[in-house]
């Protein structure tokens, strides 16, 4: 900025009624200092909006509360909780002793009675709405009462399990047992299904679902292949470990 500046007459040098002017800058230095001052103080007030945003943050997940875990139960008859009252089914007893070894978590019942491999393959889009973190995939069985060929179990899983995997989804991979009327060669190829496919993909296995409990009159339904509420806290007691190491807890 340019301003003028009034001076003495000098009538010796400019002769009489002649003012002399002379131009003076604005001291550089002063505008420099407050502008320097300015910005110093801006960056100060930055960073403490920015520390103190940060602090909230912290604070805010320091006092959130953990997520639950969510658990989805795909499977037929034996996961449904088939001939028992809901509260002897496998998947509240599942949730219940889940959070007596200290994880909460959300356990979504999606047995349906009767299914095959084929079957759950074909319903496992809506199935998994929910988003799981862990997806217990216990099928197979009515496939093998069936007859059908384990070639087409086999088939039926592997999509099932590369279709979860492409969501990253955990899965613990739970087998069955051929039926001993169903012939050895039939059920040697159908045995072999579950650890073959948790070999190939990397998964948990719980080799048989009903390990102690098949066969015993005192622990099954009067079907002979459904468990009563006794099987299904056996089932529970062998199973939750497995369905924590699964999920990592």
């Amino acid at each position: 900025m340019i301003t003028f500046r009034n001076v003495s007459i000098s009538t010796s040098e400019q002769g009489p009624g002649v003012n002399r002017f002379t131009f003076a800058n604005t001291d550089n230095g002063a505008r420099w200092q407050r502008t320097i001052l300015f910005y110093t103080a801006l960056v100060f007030v930055s960073i403490c909006i920015f520390l103190s945003a940060a602090h909230a943050q912290t604070v805010n997940d320091v006092n959130a509360t953990p997520q639950k875990p969510t658990i989805v139960l795909f499977g037929d008859s034996l996961i449904a909780g088939y001939g028992l009252p809901e509260q002897d089914g496998f998947a509240p007893n599942l949730a219940e002793s889940l959070k007596n070894a200290g994880m909460d978590a959300n356990v979504i019942n999606s047995g349906v009675s009767g299914d095959t491999t084929a079957a759950g393959l074909a319903r496992l889009d809506w199935a998994m709405v929910d988003k799981p973190d862990l997806v217990v995939l216990e099928l197979g069985a009515n496939d093998a009462l069936r007859g059908v060929d384990p070639a087409q179990t086999r088939s039926n899983l592997e999509k099932i399990i590369e279709k979860l995997q492409t969501t990253q989804t955990r899965i613990l991979l739970v087998g069955m047992i051929a039926p001993p009327n169903m012939g050895k060669e039939y059920g040697a190829e159908f045995n072999s299904i579950y650890a073959d496919l948790a070999q190939k993909y990397q998964l948990p296995l719980y080799p048989f679902f009903l390990e102690g409990v098949a066969a015993d009159p005192g622990l099954n339904q009067g079907d002979g292949m459904h468990p009563n509420a006794k099987g299904v806290e056996i089932i529970v007691q062998k199973i939750t470990p497995v369905v924590l190491s699964a999920l990592n807890y």
